[in-house]
């Protein structure tokens, strides 16, 4: 009896693209922030541990702080002061290289890698310092240390979440955005094949996966959403939910306590608790190994198991684009809606001014 998102659950309010994309679909006043608290932090081995308050992707700012030595060691902390304390020179192109060079790989392993696959679904290495923020780069190169830029980004950052979400679920947007195209005269097809881009009128933008070189084939993702009855959640036991370090002993690779994380859910929910797991390779009982890892996640045993949903879809690799081709989405902006609606919004007013 619950409608709920079967892909993203939040957007990053960085840059303001998909605030003012709801702003003009008639969405603000249903533009909500999650619940406060900080999320979770699975560890390899131990107890699962608050993730860092002063942090940026998992990158500290202050490696000595309390919270960081919990998760990575005294010992590692004390590298990650000594690395971080060496001259800048250029810095490297990928964010995970730039990690293990200025705080070593015990920082980047334990704590920076859970949280970018969590929100990228990609390993560092495999991520540019442009898209985890456009301004990381300069601001390492102006700070002289990694752990300073992070600092003054977070300091010049807006209050506030870094997140927020939409009353009744991100998939409100897309039925927003067609009623908007068909008012303003659109004609939206469902169900049609186009054999040949170029017999089409007018200018085509594609936002499909496919239609470009890519770099590697896409990875399957898989979301498993649990409904349970459990009294002991009501205390969100680990905040709005958990990130999983690599080695950890359970398959998922993070959990979202979403009725912990947003409040129009809780009410909706009625007492019931919805909480959703993702993994990158599919459990053979995908309902089975979620309730379980639930339960080691969340420290709590879930005996009524009121319903369970399964989607999984294929994250497209990014993709070389044909200079003849206008394309949107995640394979030429990376993941996440803030950075993809940014991007169609870049493109769409170039497309005009010509």
């Amino acid at each position: 009896g619950l409608a709920l998102d079967a892909g993203a659950e939040s957007f990053a309010v960085r840059g303001g693209a998909v605030q003012a994309l709801l702003v003009d679909l008639g969405l603000a006043g249903d533009i909500v922030a999650p619940a406060p608290g900080p999320a979770w932090l699975q560890p390899a081995t131990g107890d699962a541990v608050p993730l860092p308050a002063t942090a940026l992707l998992g990158i500290p700012a202050d490696p000595l702080a309390d919270d960081v030595v919990r998760v990575v060691g005294l010992a590692a902390a004390e590298r990650a002061v000594a690395l971080d304390a060496r001259p800048v020179g250029e810095v490297p192109a990928m964010l995970g290289p730039l990690v293990r060079e200025r705080l070593g790989a015990e920082v980047l392993d334990r704590l920076v890698a859970p949280v970018v696959h969590g929100v990228h679904s990609q390993h560092p290495d495999q991520l540019p310092v442009a898209r985890a923020h456009p301004g990381l780069a300069d601001a390492v190169a102006n700070a002289g240390s990694l752990g300073g830029a992070v600092a003054r980004l977070r300091a010049a950052a807006p209050p506030g979440a870094a997140v927020a979400g939409i009353r009744g679920g991100i998939n409100r947007l897309v039925p927003a955005l067609a009623d908007d195209l068909a008012r303003r005269g659109g004609d939206i097809r469902l169900g049609t094949r186009v054999g040949d881009l170029g017999a089409l009128d007018g200018t085509v933008v594609v936002a499909a996966p496919g239609v470009a070189a890519p770099a590697a084939p896409g990875r399957r993702i898989d979301l498993v959403t649990l409904v349970v009855e459990q009294d002991e959640l009501d205390a969100a036991p680990r905040g709005t939910g958990l990130l999983v370090a690599a080695g950890a002993p359970v398959g998922a690779r993070a959990l979202t306590h979403a009725t912990a994380k947003w409040e129009w859910l809780r009410e909706a929910a009625a007492g019931r608790h919805v909480v959703r797991l993702s993994y990158d390779e599919t459990p053979a009982d995908p309902v089975a190994a979620a309730r379980a890892d639930a339960e080691t996640l969340l420290g709590v045993r879930l005996p009524v198991l009121v319903d369970a949903a399964q989607v999984f879809w294929v994250r497209p690799a990014a993709a070389s684009v044909p200079s003849d081709r206008v394309v949107v989405g995640e394979t030429v902006a990376g993941s996440g809606l803030a950075g993809i609606v940014a991007h169609a919004e870049r493109t769409a007013t170039e497309l005009l001014a010509r």
